[in-house]
């Protein structure tokens, strides 16, 4: 809350009558609105931009000499738990790549500990220098058909409804609910009609789509072509540009942007690890492979803060003028994204920032609850006179899967893999103590020609998922990772070559993102010693158990045909 005497001193520190608490001098101020460049000052005091076009005396300057200055970047939808750390380790990791807000569903600490984990991130959003906002979770479970740690229903989420870091309603993955008018999920809409509610539409097009915008929803960052994208956005659905570790749909969706889009289009990464931020960076990555793919540069980055901030209904951020949040990144090229400072609420961001935040101590670290298991837990036997099976397909950056068919030799340990067609076991092990589960089933596009990758990283419900070649292995890296209170785990000749600590939860580590991201390239390296072709395979093992994007998924109570919405029979 502004005080009187704060806003006063703004309007005095403004005119040039007061000294401003910081000031930027001499740098080029892109407006992305217009599109102009002007060499000026820009002046801070507290958390409030006061002032520019003019020139002022501030506590601390910094130089900006050659430099840029544009709106600090707002990524629009993503699962902070997939960064694999902390939400303070995340501030710590992200911030200095100039994005200053964040639109974080914690969907998946949800699934596992509910409310609990729901409070965490609340709390740890408190506590960041960048703004993390949250979007309540809207479907945990996800579905009825895995097996999840928790139930959030529209009582579990009223009591947060007016937390000051809550945004609205998180992505509703239930689009079958939606359709059908299931009460519960029409119950959360209802409370939720007068604030924001995200979407989550894969391939939704149609009359079908029409009846799924008519419930208020009005964003979607699972377009996955322009065809697509273009429908959406002409039924006033804004697009949210997707570029994760995944999920990467940027290339398809670039051509979407353009002077005429780009208030109704923003940026949104869902799902990043430390190693790729570490190689390639967080939405400034984004940002100059637009740039470089010929999108009209000042629409990208009016997509990159201020049609965020519109669509999601924030009115203080996205542009750098008087009155204005101060949250600003200063670029050494505009066209390369290259962020040298960063300006978070009115506060440079240095290391020693971040020693000012309290701590929050970590939740869920008895949550891994699945017993050991032994290498007949993967015997996958077929039904009588059955020659081909379905099996899942799988491609690089995308988290769409396709329906496969292959022909398999069955012996008296049950189907076997065929690693010259490259197809091998994938199974879902329940690890919430609630039923001891096993859905089992065969892959392809892993390469795998031994050993086997397991995680407990397995989006929405989170249970173990696992891919290998032998069943042996298979066994050794789900045991493991038991014993590790969840992580990630490659197998290998029965023993374990690499391996990632996930203790809260199931889900991040309680190291630092640099170790974080040490560990994931030693996990990477062990994978390609098994032959595996994916770049990311522990993300894509992640998304084997998601039964809300197409086509074909597995989960702890079996294979999941997305489109029929029912078990493969």
């Amino acid at each position: 809350m502004t005080s009187p005497a704060l806003l006063t001193r703004m309007i005095m520190a403004g005119q040039g009558k007061e000294p401003v608490d910081l000031v930027i001098r001499n740098v080029g101020l892109l407006d992305v609105i217009t599109g102009m460049v002007t060499a000026t000052d820009i002046a801070i005091v507290a958390d409030r931009i006061v002032g520019t076009h003019a020139r002022y005396e501030g506590t601390t300057e910094i130089d900006g000499t050659g430099r840029f200055a544009v709106p600090g970047f707002i990524d629009t939808h993503l699962h902070i738990e997939s960064s694999l750390v902390t939400p303070l380790e995340f501030d710590r990791c992200v911030l200095p790549y100039g994005v200053t807000t964040v639109f974080c569903d914690p969907h998946e600490i949800a699934n596992v500990l509910g409310v609990e984990g729901l409070r965490y991130f609340l709390d740890s959003a408190e506590r960041t220098i960048m703004d993390v906002r949250v979007n309540l979770s809207s479907c945990v479970p996800a579905t009825p058909f895995e097996t999840a740690g928790a139930r959030l229903e529209i009582d579990d989420l009223l009591p947060f409804r007016d937390h000051s870091k809550v945004l609205g309603l998180a992505e509703m993955m239930n689009f079958p609910g939606v359709l059908n008018a299931d009460p519960g999920i029409i119950a959360k809409l209802v409370a939720f009609q007068d604030s924001h509610i995200d979407g989550h539409a894969p391939l939704l097009r149609g009359e079908a789509l029409n009846g799924y915008l008519a419930a208020g929803i009005r964003t979607d960052h699972e377009a996955t072509s322009a065809a697509e994208a273009r429908e959406k956005l002409s039924k006033g659905m804004a697009i949210l540009i997707r570029e994760g570790s995944v999920s990467k749909d940027l290339n398809a969706l670039a051509e979407i942007l353009d002077e005429n889009t780009s208030s109704f289009v923003a940026l949104c990464t869902d799902d990043r690890n430390p190693l790729d931020i570490a190689e390639e960076g967080h939405l400034d990555s984004s940002i100059r492979r637009l740039i470089a793919k010929g999108r009209p540069l000042h629409h990208v980055y009016r997509a990159a803060s201020h049609s965020a901030a519109r669509i999601f209904g924030l009115k203080d951020r996205g542009l750098l003028g008087p009155g204005w949040r101060a949250d600003i990144a200063i670029l050494d090229s505009l066209e390369d994204c290259r962020v040298s400072d960063v300006i978070a609420g009115g506060r440079l961001v240095t290391p020693e920032l971040f020693d000012t935040r309290e701590p929050v101590a970590p939740v869920g670290l008895a949550s891994m609850k699945a017993k050991p298991i032994t290498p007949d837990a993967f015997v996958t036997v077929p039904k009588s006179g059955q020659n081909s099976i379905p099996v899942i397909g799988v491609r690089p950056g995308l988290i769409l899967t396709f329906r496969e068919e292959a022909s398999l030799a069955h012996t008296d340990q049950g189907l076997q893999p065929d690693l010259e067609q490259d197809v091998i076991k994938v199974a879902v092990i329940e690890r919430h103590g609630k039923n001891g589960n096993i859905g089992r089933s065969f892959v392809t596009g892993f390469g795998l020609k031994r050993g086997a990758i397991a995680s407990s990283v397995g989006h929405d419900s989170h249970n173990i998922t696992v891919v290998g070649a032998n069943d042996a292995d298979m066994a050794v890296a789900v045991n493991r990772l038991i014993e590790l209170g969840g992580g990630f785990a490659v197998a290998d000749g029965g023993k374990v070559t690499a391996e990632l600590a996930l203790p809260i939860a199931g889900l991040m580590s309680l190291k630092s993102f640099e170790e974080v991201a040490h560990d994931l390239h030693h996990l990477r390296d062990a994978a390609k010693a098994l032959d595996c072709v994916l770049p990311e395979p522990f993300l894509q093992v992640a998304f084997l158990a998601l039964p809300v994007i197409p086509h074909l998924k597995m989960t702890d109570r079996g294979l999941f045909d997305v489109d029929k919405f029912d078990f493969v029979s």
